[in-house]
């Protein structure tokens, strides 16, 4: 799945067209390198949990080029390699705690 990604000016937050043209929105939370691939790690918000701020889930997307070298996101299908990189975006929260 090839996504555009538009970001609004205030708090992180950014919208995802994709191939059908569907508009999401998300929360932007970090880019995390891993083995030489560069991963955008977003939490979902509807109308409900953009207002407690509350997240439904958090969706990680592979940062690719496209024939023009404009990066695009793709979804990242493989569960080992999400799990990756989720462990990885943990780690990074863990270290500013400290």
């Amino acid at each position: 799945m090839y996504l555009d990604l538009q970001e609004e000016e205030d708090n992180n937050i950014v919208e995802l067209t994709d191939e059908n043209g569907e508009v999401s929105r998300f929360e932007y939370l970090a880019t995390i390198e891993l083995d030489d691939n560069e991963y955008v790690l977003l939490a979902t918000l509807d109308d409900d949990t953009e207002d407690d701020g509350d997240y439904a889930e958090v969706v990680i997307l592979k940062i690719e080029q496209d024939e023009n070298g404009d990066d695009v996101f793709v979804t990242c299908d493989d569960p080992d390699e999400a799990q990756d990189v989720f462990d990885l975006f943990e780690q990074m929260l863990e270290d500013e705690e400290n």
